[in-house]
């Protein structure tokens, strides 16, 4: 693929802490910008952490279509086995389809994982379009995106506006085979849950924490920010969640 310009604020970011690393994954459409707050108070507890930019994202609307979950998923794996190599203890915190990204990858490396922190997380969608994703996903069509569900006036989300329809329709199958092997994640979880989201239906916050194998988990409900909670109301209370999380494992 021909080089293409980053949008400001979507460049991946990583900086040095402990011995203990944390991966930051950002979400469909959007951009390591959505995660840069959570990951710097983390960082200021002495993490070492890496936020990587998912192929497609924080570039261009079109340059999404360029690109398929094992496109994402292998920039995420390559940044978390970095993060092995360096650090005794590994988390992941993820923010929406970084968290389906996330269970994906704890199907397979929850026997190295300290633990996953997920936010809003999705393994199957509600919308009624989601119906069409076989035959809309085969053109290449623009949709309202879903990006900046903040309850937060003051807070914005750098992502696209539109999605491409075969980037969707890709996700949509993706997420329906993760959540075939949700039974295989055995790692330490903590679940954040939007009472309110308009983009990822809070129904699999639960469905998520019943179906995990982890014998240590957890499931916050956070009742003041929308989808985007990593930039919304409720941010505090996620660092400190994790800040706590981390400390006890």
């Amino acid at each position: 693929m021909s080089e293409v310009k980053l949008m400001p604020g979507a460049e991946p970011w990583a900086a040095d802490g402990d011995s203990t690393g944390v991966l930051f994954i950002h979400g469909f459409t959007g951009s390591p910008q959505s995660m840069r707050y959570w990951a710097e108070r983390i960082q200021e507890s002495g993490r070492t952490v890496v936020i990587p930019r998912l192929p497609g994202h924080g570039t261009t609307k079109r340059d999404l279509a360029n690109y398929a979950p094992e496109d994402w998923i292998r920039t995420a794996e390559e940044a978390l086995t970095g993060l092995f190599e360096r650090c005794e203890k590994v988390f992941i915190c993820a923010l929406s389809m970084g968290g389906t990204l996330t269970y994906d990858l704890a199907t397979r490396y929850s026997d190295r994982l300290a633990g996953i922190i997920v936010v809003n997380g999705p393994v199957y969608s509600k919308d009624p379009r989601a119906k069409l994703a076989p035959l809309v996903g085969k053109l290449n069509l623009f949709l309202k995106g879903p990006g900046n569900d903040i309850a937060d006036p003051g807070a914005t989300e750098v992502a696209y506006s539109h999605v491409s329809t075969i980037a969707a329709a890709k996700l949509l199958k993706f997420m329906a085979e993760v959540q075939r092997r949700l039974g295989r994640v055995t790692c330490p979880a903590l679940i954040f849950t939007s009472a309110q989201d308009h983009i990822v239906h809070p129904s699999n916050g639960p469905y998520i924490y019943e179906h995990i194998s982890s014998k240590d988990k957890r499931h916050v409900v956070l009742e003041k920010s929308y989808h985007v909670a990593t930039l919304d109301y409720d941010k505090d209370l996620i660092v400190a969640e994790t800040e706590a999380f981390i400390a006890s494992h």
